[in-house]
């Protein structure tokens, strides 16, 4: 009796045993499976290449009560934005080290998150090339208000294409870049047409006869001597003179050479020009998205930009290249020079950091959020274009970076 207890007392231990190697072999298949390198940053959303649905146009906002809000909206095949947009809304209590999604916006595309008298707006369109709207929401971003007329945000009905792309204030007037769409033109960059719109600061943002706009002003092909592809995503900024200007990406898919355009606007907010000869201005980065800001205490323009690094100069889609973000400024607006390398990926096809929006973060620093394709544990992303997260960043004591690089 003995014997079959000490031999069932061994069988016990046995199966035990195996037990434990079995859930350890697992374990380890499993953490072989999941293992992936995060991002760098902090994940605010991910979305699986999977899926279909690729995270586009992150805004960042900074509120007046320390709350930070982020937004992004979705497209690709799994999305449905060529019929309606959809936007993701987020908050976060601890100066981005976490995050919650607190609501989700149908109807809202191509977005800026900005603050305006301690109510929280959306501008940006209703869908892909749909009409430009903007959206108040005064519980913090939770509930959102509905564009149904002139009279509640549907301020232009038509065709338009735009970003989050930065928000100025001058001369009693808040100044937006957006790009018109030419209806006789079917291609892309073609069809885009540099606009400027403002709205009085003492009206109501979300009645349309507060705002008014520039001329559109087309696609021309003898531009760069043919080499125009478009401008598209312009930033409205102050020039050295204090007077409204449009700066604009260009596309030109020239290799080794970035473009951006500087459109003048009239004090009224009712006339763009431009001088061929004159406005088109190197840009590291100027390819892609950027946003210009102008800091007053380094009397310096500050951007963060998609720059292309040496060794790929030779390739002409230099609008595809975004494995590269990096901290550069200007001394007025035209002539730019490169800081520093924030970040970069060594494979320039499934990775990039790009569409960044960003914002100055007290006396010190620069917080910015991302468009990021990056690994998973899925396969990582489907391009680099095409993101799978959203991700939080801060540069500490960016005004102390003041070697170049040549």
């Amino acid at each position: 009796m003995r014997n079959m207890l000490i031999e069932v007392m061994l069988k016990l231990r046995l199966c035990s045993l195996v037990a434990c190697m079995l859930v350890s072999a697992l374990s380890g298949l499993y953490a072989q499976k999941t293992k992936s390198k995060r991002p760098p940053g902090v994940i605010i959303d991910y979305s699986s290449a999977s899926t279909g649905k690729y995270i586009g146009s992150p805004s960042l906002c900074l509120r007046s009560n320390e709350d930070y809000v982020a937004s992004h909206d979705f497209f690709g095949p799994g999305a449905v934005e060529k019929n309606i947009g959809i936007t993701v809304v987020f908050k976060s209590i601890n100066k981005g080290k976490t995050w919650e999604q607190i609501s989700v916006v149908h109807g809202q595309f191509w977005s800026t998150l900005f603050e305006h008298n301690d109510v929280l707006y959306l501008f940006g369109t209703d869908r892909e090339y749909g009409n430009l709207i903007i959206r108040k929401s005064t519980d913090g971003g939770y509930t959102w208000t509905e564009p149904l007329d002139k009279n509640s945000g549907l301020l232009f009905a038509g065709k338009y294409h735009t970003a989050p792309v930065p928000i100025i204030r001058h001369n009693g007037y808040m100044w937006r870049a957006v790009e018109e769409i030419d209806r006789r033109q079917k291609k892309w960059g073609k069809m885009f047409m540099s606009s400027m719109f403002s709205a009085n600061l003492s009206g109501d943002l979300m009645k349309a006869s507060t705002w008014r706009k520039t001329n559109s002003l087309p696609y021309d092909s003898t531009y760069l001597k043919g080499a125009f592809v478009g401008w598209l995503e312009g930033n409205a900024v102050l020039d050295t003179n204090g007077n409204v200007v449009n700066l604009l990406r260009v596309s030109t898919q020239v290799a080794g050479v970035e473009k951006a355009a500087v459109v003048p606007v009239s004090d009224d907010g009712l006339r763009a020009t431009f001088d061929k000869e004159k406005d088109f201005i190197n840009f590291p980065g100027g390819s892609k998205k950027f946003s210009v800001r102008y800091d007053s205490i380094t009397n310096l323009y500050w951007t963060l930009s998609n720059v292309i690094a040496p060794d790929l100069m030779h390739i002409k889609e230099t609008g595809r290249i975004r494995n590269t973000i990096a901290l550069c400024s200007s001394k007025d607006l035209r002539n730019w020079r490169i800081h520093k390398y924030i970040l970069h990926h060594s494979d320039r096809n499934k990775h990039g950091f790009q569409y960044v929006d960003w914002q100055f973060e007290g006396a010190k620093n620069i917080v910015f959020v991302s468009r990021t394709a990056f690994d998973d544990a899925y396969g990582g992303a489907h391009r680099q274009h095409d993101a799978n997260y959203l991700t939080f960043h801060r540069i500490k004591n960016f005004r102390k970076l003041k070697n170049y690089i040549k």
